[in-house]
């Protein structure tokens, strides 16, 4: 059940036509991330199970650490002691690291993109309103000319 879920979801993170390639790659990474916590936590409980000092022992436990450890809060309840979980938590780290920096990437493309889309429109609009007045005067000068050609014409 669950690796449908997690196919599913990746279908539609990755799928959406339109969507730009950062939020792609930020929503994969998303992904990613979900998948190593979820394995993390099994084979970090896998690789303690047998350790003197283990803290961690069960599914429940492991998925905070990995939750907390991709976060880079690290409150320090819960640590791994064996060569092998310290492994998975260096893996858990960088995955989380990397994710939270993509994410915070495309966020602020997003945001830069709009203000570009902003300013783009705005700078169109005042080239559109100059072209305008430009019109508007040459034909009001076009105006006075014939005024003053007409005028000039009856003396």
């Amino acid at each position: 059940m669950l690796p449908g879920f997690l196919a599913r979801a990746v279908a539609v993170l990755l799928g959406r036509q339109g969507r730009s390639l950062h939020l792609k790659a930020a929503g994969g990474a998303t992904a990613v991330l979900g998948v190593v916590m979820l394995i993390g936590s099994w084979a970090v409980v896998a690789a303690e199970h047998d350790a003197p000092r283990a803290n961690l022992r069960t599914y429940p436990q492991a998925l905070w650490w990995s939750i907390e450890t991709a976060t880079t809060v690290g409150y320090g309840d819960f640590y791994p002691v064996t060569l092998g979980g310290r492994v998975i938590g260096a893996v858990v780290m960088v995955v989380g690291i990397t994710t939270y920096g993509m994410v915070t990437a495309a966020l602020a493309t997003w945001f830069v993109g709009r203000e570009q889309k902003r300013r783009h429109h705005l700078a169109l609009h005042a080239h559109e309103l100059g072209e305008e007045t430009a019109r508007a005067l040459h034909e009001r000068f076009d105006r006075l000319e014939r005024m003053v050609a007409g005028s000039g014409e009856r003396n």
